[in-house]
C-alpha cells in the first residue's frame, strides 16, 4: 500500500497544508504554528540521522496513518522545514530531508527527549524506531576518552549503521563502515533495553535477540563506557 501511495504523492499534492494558527506573535507560538501539529516533531526526529522515503517513515511511525503522515509532510515542506529530493537515479524514489532551517530543530528535539525520560511510559503495545534508539545511543553511551577508538557495524532492523566511539564521543552514520572492530545485529527495542540495563546483554546473546561478532569487552566499552 505504501508504494502506491508514494507514487500518488509523487505526482501531485492534492491537499493544501493546514493553516491553523495560534495568532500569537510570541516566538514559541509561531514555532508551534509550524511544528506543533501531531506527529510533526516525530517526523523531524526520524530525519535527524538520514533522509528517508515515505515508506520508511511509515515503518518508523506505525501508529500514524498514511494520510496523516502525508499531511504532516506537506505542511513541513510548505513551511520550509523539510524538502523532497530525488535519489541519484531519476527513476528512483523521492526522499525527505531536513532543510538547513529544519536542522536547527535538532537540539530542541534532543532536549525534549531528555525531558521526556521522566514522563510515564505509554501502555503496551509500543513502538520504537531505529532512529530513536540510535539517538539515545549517541547521547547515552559514555566510552572512556582514553580508550582506543571502536568502530561497530550495527545491523538494526535490517538497515546497516556505522557507530564510532572515539575520544569519549559516539557518532552514528548510515551505511557500511570501511572496517569494523565489532559487529552487532539486533532490533531497536532490544538495543534500547541493553542500553538501559547492562545486565540484560548476556541473556539477549543467549536467547539470540542479539547476534554479535568481535571482542565483547569492546562492545561493553562502546555501550557502557569504561
Amino acid at each position: 500500500m505504501s508504494g502506491s501511495f508514494e507514487s500518488e504523492w509523487d505526482k501531485e499534492e492534492v491537499a493544501m497544508p493546514t493553516s491553523r494558527s495560534y495568532r500569537d506573535s510570541c516566538g514559541i507560538a509561531r514555532a508551534l504554528d509550524v511544528v506543533g501539529e501531531r506527529w510533526a516533531l516525530l517526523v523531524v526526529r526520524e530525519l535527524l540521522l538520514v533522509p528517508q522515503r515515505f515508506s520508511e517513515l511509515r515503518h518508523a511511525l506505525p501508529n500514524a496513518s498514511s494520510n496523516l503522515l502525508a499531511d504532516r509532510l506537506r505542511e513541513l515542506e510548505h513551511h520550509g522545514v523539510i524538502r523532497r529530493r530525488k535519489l541519484a537515479s531519476t527513476a528512483g524514489p523521492q526522499v525527505y530531508e531536513l532543510t538547513e532551517w529544519g536542522r536547527k530543530l535538532e537540539p530542541i528535539v534532543l532536549a525534549l527527549g531528555d525531558w521526556g525520560i521522566d514522563a510515564p511510559n505509554p501502555t503496551e503495545p509500543t513502538s520504537l524506531s531505529a532512529t530513536s534508539v540510535l539517538i539515545f545511543l549517541r547521547g547515552a553511551a559514555r566510552p572512556d576518552p582514553a580508550a582506543p577508538p571502536i568502530v561497530c557495524r550495527l545491523d538494526l532492523d535490517g538497515s546497516v549503521w556505522t557507530v564510532c566511539a572515539d575520544s569519549g564521543n559516539v557518532q552514528v552514520h548510515s551505511g557500511e563502515p570501511a572496517t569494523a572492530d565489532i559487529s552487532l545485529r539486533t532490533d531497536p527495542k532490544t538495543l534500547g533495553s541493553l542500553l538501559a540495563d547492562p545486565a540484560s546483554l548476556d541473556a539477549a546473546l543467549a536467547e539470540g535477540s542479539v547476534a554479535f561478532v568481535g571482542d565483547l569487552l569492546a562492545l561493553n566499552r562502546l555501550l557502557y563506557g569504561g
